[in-house]
C-alpha cells in the first residue's frame, strides 16, 4: 500500500497517510464501511447520486463535530439527488449517539473494521489509525469533482469550495 509521508500535519508534526492521493478527474475509489445499524455500504449504493464524502478523525471532537453540523445544515440547499455521508473511524454505535443527540440527518459512515475508505481515499493516519480530514465531492458519473486534503487535521475544510462543487455537478 502507497505511503505519503508529510502529506499533512497533525498538530503541527508530519504524518504518513496511506493510500493514493485522489485528483480531480479520477474515477471515485469503491469502499466499504457499516452504516450505524452495521449494515455495509459500496460506494455502489449511491450510484447515480453527487455526494459530498466528508472525511473526519472522530466525531467527538470540536472540529469534526463542527465539520458534521456544518454539512447537516448545508444538505437541505443541495439540489436533490445529492448526498452527503460523513465517514470516521468511529464505532457506528458512537455515530449513532453522537447523530442522535445533535440530530444529525446526514448519513455517517464507519471505517472502523477494515479502513478501506481511508486506505482507498487516501486518508488513513498511519501513525494514529484515523481519517485524516479530507472533503471528496463525487459526481453522477463516479468521477471525482472536487478534492481536499486538509493540510493541518485540526482545521476546518473549505466548505464553499465543495458546496459549490457539488451543486456544479448535481
Amino acid at each position: 500500500m502507497q505511503e505519503r509521508k508529510d502529506a499533512v500535519t497533525f498538530k503541527g508534526g508530519a504524518i504518513t497517510l496511506i493510500g493514493p492521493e485522489i485528483k480531480v478527474g479520477d474515477n471515485a475509489p469503491n469502499f466499504k464501511v457499516l452504516t450505524n445499524g452495521l449494515e455495509e455500504k459500496t460506494l455502489a449504493d449511491y450510484k447515480g447520486k453527487t455526494l459530498i464524502l466528508s472525511v473526519a478523525p472522530s466525531l467527538d471532537t470540536g472540529v469534526c463535530a463542527i465539520q458534521t453540523k456544518k454539512f447537516n445544515d448545508e444538505a437541505a440547499k443541495l439540489p436533490a439527488g445529492t448526498e452527503v455521508l460523513t465517514i470516521t473511524v468511529d464505532l457506528p454505535f458512537a455515530q449513532k449517539r453522537f447523530c442522535t443527540a445533535e440530530n444529525i440527518k446526514i448519513v455517517s459512515l464507519s471505517d472502523h473494521r477494515e479502513m478501506s475508505f481511508g486506505d482507498a481515499y487516501g486518508t488513513h493516519i498511519k501513525e494514529l489509525r484515523l481519517e485524516a480530514r479530507a472533503i471528496f465531492v463525487v459526481g453522477k458519473d463516479g468521477k471525482v469533482k472536487h478534492v481536499e486534503y486538509v493540510k493541518e487535521v485540526t482545521t476546518e475544510p473549505n466548505y464553499e469550495k465543495a458546496l459549490a462543487a457539488a451543486k456544479a455537478n448535481a
